[in-house]
């Protein structure tokens, strides 16, 4: 069994940032990917990024350019850093670690985008 944890959300004005991170525990060596999701209210949860296998990252048109995934300093953590945040970003965030017949899902970190 893998765990997972996110941390990081909160209460941000348009325009701002913040920094979520995940960290995934127990039987890691199976960990392919790990992936961060979001979920708003009303709406289907919907890939924001990816870090892949070998380096590579992917990205949700939506943030391309202000969001940057990137690899935590300890072994199976990762991080997402927000920039320039709207209003419609707001949703619970969710960081999701692959196996090759599993996936694993934190609990979520809100992030509230308000004036």
């Amino acid at each position: 069994q893998v765990q997972v944890v996110e941390s990081g959300g909160g209460l941000v004005q348009p325009g701002g940032s913040l920094r979520l991170s995940c960290a995934a525990s127990g039987n890691t060596i199976t960990i392919i990917n790990m992936y961060w999701y979001r979920q708003a209210p009303g709406k289907q949860r919907e890939l924001v990024a990816g870090l892949i296998s070998g380096g590579r990252t992917d990205y949700a048109d939506s943030v391309r350019g202000r969001f940057t995934i990137s690899r935590g300093n300890t072994e199976h953590t990762i991080n997402l850093q927000m920039n320039s945040l709207k209003p419609e970003d707001t949703a619970v965030y969710y960081c999701m670690a692959r196996s090759r017949n599993e996936a694993y899902w934190g609990r979520g970190t809100q992030v509230t985008v308000s004036s």
